[in-house]
């Protein structure tokens, strides 16, 4: 029979047929990990004598055999069965008390979920223990290879995975820490900053906006006020004030009063008469659309700056030159902001 261990010979006492106290194998499994389970097969073994001899007879080694990977087969499948339901019911466990503790928005559960599914993908009997260097591994291969995705998405999908198997080990859940010394070489370029530059935001401002896409203010508003989609929806008739808005921000639950400057305080009053659901100031679409549209509106505009941007796949090296318009979301209002009260010379602490 193979156990599936291995150990240097000068660990193993072959007197008694175990690994000596204290030592462990290259995989860092220790002398009572291995000890334990060659005395459960032992066990095993031995049961399947007594079954022969209630009937008497003495087994040949091919029934011994196969009597014992019967047994073993059996106990692994109830194993498996009580590891699958508790991966998952802690896996639950973990996003119910995080996102409570912690005020998860809908996006961060929204992502979890993303996690879960890829986990479950992956490997539907997954278990805690599954998860040493080797399990490790074969995830991130997983993620690369199976669900195509590039290092810094598969960086960000392992600190979710390492989130949860932390909190489970603390939560006595399992003793494999394997994750806590893990770390997949994965080669990483930064971001780039998709912004507008001040002539890109004047042409946008500019363009003749058809009546029926009037939510091209909606991001001009947040590109000269620095509000985030998630403020800007939030944003109500009684927030705003003759010469600033008063917000508290989703995101961090900041308080902050946000001057008005002629460009803002312009787009409030196009609107002021116009009666939104919930009170709202804007007339602000969902995200997703808002993010198709606004390319859409930049490519009209044609903000067409050729970007080039350098991501990784594995070792492979792939560089895209893109039309800044097919790069354009609602978070490069803020940074536009950003970029441009920088550039006007303003102080970073005071932006």
């Amino acid at each position: 029979f193979t156990t599936g261990y291995r150990i240097d010979v000068a660990k193993w006492d072959a007197d008694k047929q175990r690994v000596k106290n204290g030592c462990t194998n290259k995989l860092k499994q220790s002398a009572s990990e291995i000890n334990a389970d060659l005395l459960k097969y032992y066990a095993e073994i031995q049961n399947v004598f007594k079954e022969f001899e209630v009937q008497e007879t003495m087994p040949t080694t091919q029934q011994l055999k196969d009597a014992f990977n019967l047994r073993m087969k059996d106990n692994s499948e109830e194993q498996q069965e009580e590891a699958q339901i508790s991966f998952w019911e802690v896996f639950d466990e973990f996003v119910k008390e995080c996102g409570n503790q912690n005020n998860w928005t809908a996006s961060t559960y929204e992502k979890f979920a993303a996690v879960r599914n890829h986990l479950k993908e992956f490997k539907e009997d997954v278990t805690f223990e599954y998860f040493n260097e080797f399990g490790l591994n074969e995830y991130v291969n997983f993620l690369r290879d199976k669900k195509d995705m590039r290092n810094s998405t598969i960086g960000k999908q392992m600190g979710f995975l390492k989130w949860f198997l932390r909190w489970s080990f603390k939560k006595g859940h399992h003793q494999n820490i394997a994750y806590d010394t893990f770390k997949p070489k994965l080669k990483t370029t930064s971001k780039k900053v998709i912004f507008l530059t001040w002539d890109e935001l004047n042409r946008l401002k500019d363009y003749q906006i058809p009546k029926d896409k009037q939510y091209l203010d909606v991001f001009l508003f947040c590109c000269f006020t620095s509000l985030r989609y998630s403020d800007v929806r939030n944003l109500k008739r009684s927030d705003v004030k003759p010469d600033h808005i008063e917000v508290t921000t989703v995101k961090t639950a900041d308080s902050l009063n946000i001057e008005l400057n002629k460009y803002s305080k312009a787009i409030l009053e196009k609107y002021k008469e116009v009666h939104f659901e919930n009170h709202m100031a804007l007339p602000v679409i969902s995200n997703q659309k808002m993010n198709d549209y606004l390319k859409e509106l930049g490519e009209l505009a044609e903000i067409n700056e050729p970007v080039r941007e350098t991501y990784y796949k594995g070792n492979e090296r792939i560089d895209e030159v893109t039309p800044k318009y097919a790069l354009l979301s609602t978070h490069a209002g803020r940074r536009t902001f950003i970029c441009n009260a920088l550039a006007l010379g303003i102080p970073a602490q005071v932006v």
